[in-house]
This record gives structure tokens, sequence and C-alpha cells, in this order.
């Protein structure tokens, strides 16, 4: 418990909020592609998945790393757009909005989803959630003037 806590308070700080995003996802990835698909480094704190979305702009996949909370039912996952605090919305919430249709590395499966904007109180239920499972979501968002982005991705058929 005491090493969640120093992680906790660790990564709710500007040093790791500047560190972390060139860091944390680049081993992710190698390590991630090493095991085939069975590990992901920061999945040992938090749950996570590998996103492969559509770019925005390219129309190319991109694979991102990214921390998520699985809900109850097993077949969808929430993705919190912090950013790790810093101004801009991230490039992966950018890929959702413009093609919601993607696919997640979850627990060595690749699973196909469709992603959703959560907005007003199913975006407020879900930011409550959000925090009570990850509490630095709390400092990231007083770092930044805009509303955090929350998507609910669901496993489609």
């Amino acid at each position: 418990m005491i090493g969640v806590r120093m992680v906790q308070k660790v990564s709710s700080t500007r040093g790791f909020a500047k560190v972390a995003p060139h860091v944390i996802p680049a081993l992710d990835r190698t390590v991630h592609r090493l095991t085939r698909g069975k590990v992901l480094l920061s999945a040992q704190m938090l749950p996570g998945v590998i996103l492969t979305s559509t770019g925005a702009r390219s129309g190319l996949p991109r694979r991102t790393p990214l921390a998520c909370m699985p809900e109850e039912d097993g077949r969808s996952w929430l993705l919190v757009g912090s950013n790790f605090g810093r101004p801009g919305h991230p490039a992966w919430t950018h890929n959702l909005l413009a093609h919601p249709d993607a696919s997640i590395s979850w627990q060595g499966r690749d699973i196909p989803v469709a992603a959703r904007l959560l907005t007003g109180e199913e975006r407020a239920a879900a930011w409550r959630s959000a925090v009570a499972f990850w509490p630095p979501y709390v400092a990231y968002q007083e770092r930044v003037t805009r509303e955090i982005r929350l998507f609910r991705l669901t496993a489609t058929p």
C-alpha cells in the first residue's frame, strides 16, 4: 500500500509530467512488443491497454500504451485523456473523436472496440470513479484549464 501511495504522490508532480510522457510510453511499447503482447510495464501499477486507433489526420494506425479503468461488465474500459496533467489533449483523443472504431490489446488479447466521448452526468459519474481509482487525476485536472476528456471503450462483436 505504501508503494502505491508513493507512486501516486510522485505521479502527481510537475516533474513527472515533464519526463513520463517521453519515457513510459516508449518502455511500454518495447516491453509489449518483446513479450508478444503479454506484458505492459505500466500495468504493474495500473491496468493498461495498447490502444490502436486511426490517426485523425494521417489515417495511419497509431499504437498508444494507456492506463485504463476496466468496468465491471468486462466488456468496457474507461480511458482518461489526462496527458499527465500537461496542457493540450493527447493525440489519441483526437484520433478517437475522428475515428471511434479502434482496438485494444488487453491482457494479451486484441479486442475491437467502439469509443465514445463521455459528457454531462455520464462523464461526471465516470470522473468520480476515475479519481477514486487513481487520485493523481485530481492534480492533473487542477494543473490544466481544459476539461480532461474521458472515453468509454466498448467491445464490439
